[in-house]
């Protein structure tokens, strides 16, 4: 049977870093709702054109739409062992549809890691970013400064702060983040499929807790050790 994760986490978890790792580690694709949304989009697919027509008009893509996308996706062959979803499901109602959906392929949601960071570590992760005009070269004024402040080691390009970086924008993505995840995290917790991973723990050992509670790896519940 194919193997299906579903990666959650916060901004600042750093998911998307492990995802990386998780889907080299594991042979499985990473599918990202987002990037799935821009691939259909510049390739002004049927599904692209139909998302968009519901853009332009402000309005939200509906769930059928999003799960066609994936659906179109996980059909490839590179996804025919499973797969590790990020972004995708949303909501309880999604997860439904994505139960519903998985089990075309004869398959299920297997377990769901949930990359735990609490609030004010999320807050001075990404507050503390600072970017490089020139290419995007990013710094952590705590955690990796540049040799000279305010200038990219690189190549010597003025840092800035990105908006979606400044305190009271990352306090705003952090909230709302939480409010509409909590549904989502309450309904694969309430089926036994979520994991807490410990986010707070370097980079490498996040991995080896991540990898240890996922299928074909050894099985432990020991995460904030």
């Amino acid at each position: 049977m194919p193997t299906y994760i579903v990666l959650l986490g916060p901004p600042g978890a750093g998911k998307g870093t492990q995802a990386q790792a998780v889907s080299q580690t594991l042979g499985l694709p990473h599918i990202s709702s987002g990037d799935i949304f821009r691939e259909n989009l510049k390739k002004q697919t049927d599904l692209g054109k139909l998302a968009e027509g519901f853009m332009n008009r402000g309005e939200l893509v509906p769930d059928d739409v999003t799960i066609a996308m994936i659906r179109e996706r996980l059909s490839r062959s590179d996804a025919k062992n499973g797969a590790l979803l990020d972004g995708f499901p949303r909501t309880p109602a999604q997860a439904e549809a994505l139960s519903t959906m998985l089990s075309e392929f004869d398959g299920e949601v297997d377990v769901v890691p949930y990359i735990k960071v609490h609030e004010e570590v999320l807050i001075e992760r990404l507050t503390g970013r600072w970017t490089c005009r020139a290419q995007g070269h990013v710094y952590h004024e705590k955690h990796n400064p540049p040799k000279v402040p305010g200038s990219c080691d690189i190549d010597g390009s003025e840092l800035y702060q990105r908006d979606d970086d400044k305190a009271e924008t990352v306090k705003r993505r952090i909230r709302v983040y939480l409010e509409q995840t909590e549904p989502l995290i309450e309904f694969y917790r309430q089926r036994g499929k979520l994991i807490e991973v410990d986010g707070t723990k370097p980079i490498e050992q996040v991995k080896e807790n991540l990898l240890a509670v996922l299928p074909d790896t050894e099985q432990t519940n020991d995460l904030g050790a």
